[in-house]
């Protein structure tokens, strides 16, 4: 059997903001994808704009998925993430964009992630991304001109879920960008699970999501329809 293999690639932003917020990737939302994807046999593995050692936030040592993930040699793996301009994706069946506040940062403009994004996505591969993982979809254009979110079904942090959490901090609201960028857009309550499939495409809405983006990205990358 073949192993497949999922790229996260992840912020290196540490702080957001005018009042210089602390941020990084949200812990949960790579510890709980990758307690999937390691369940089914799959390979996980990390790169950054930058390269290094990912900051994170949001970090609860009374989960255990993110107390095993944390004593893992999986997160001793992402401490030597792979510069993102050195990786090609074409080797991996999937990216995978965790969220978090630096995402907004700089994942949100990153020249080297749209490029990844794209050539992946031309490639036939899934693209997928979870809470504010979907800004990496942004200003990603196909070969016609249009963005890549036009017309595709998809999900993210909610503004409802932003007014009460990091509206003075973020640059934008990412629901707000993506249905400006044609995106079919739905959310569900504030911090309820949600992900939404649309073929390759694969986006959850918040933290919450983390688990049910993992089993998504398990049943594609298996050839499982849903």
């Amino acid at each position: 059997m073949t192993v497949k293999h999922v790229l996260f690639i992840l912020t290196n932003a540490a702080e957001i903001g005018p009042n210089k917020r602390a941020t990084g990737y949200f812990y949960p939302e790579v510890a709980h994808p990758f307690e999937v994807l390691d369940a089914a046999g799959i390979a996980v593995e990390y790169a950054s704009p930058l390269g290094g050692n990912p900051p994170f936030d949001g970090y609860d040592e009374t989960d255990p998925v993110q107390r095993a993930f944390s004593q893992s040699a999986a997160i001793r793996r992402m401490a030597h993430s792979r510069k993102l301009s050195e990786v090609d994706v074409l080797d991996y069946d999937a990216i995978f964009f965790p969220g978090g506040l630096g995402p907004m940062v700089d994942i949100a403009n990153d020249p080297d992630v749209k490029r990844a994004v794209l050539r992946a996505w031309n490639a036939g591969k899934i693209v997928s991304a979870v809470c504010h993982g979907p800004v990496a979809l942004l200003g990603v254009t196909l070969e016609d001109g249009t963005p890549l979110v036009k017309g595709r079904r998809l999900t993210s942090f909610s503004n409802a879920e932003e007014e009460g959490y990091a509206k003075a901090d973020v640059p934008f609201m990412l629901e707000d960008a993506l249905r400006a960028a044609g995106a079919d857009y739905s959310s569900t309550d504030p911090w309820q699970s949600k992900v939404v499939v649309d073929g390759r495409l694969i986006t959850g809405q918040n933290p919450g999501s983390g688990t049910a983006i993992g089993e998504a990205l398990v049943e594609a990358l298996q050839g499982v329809t849903r």
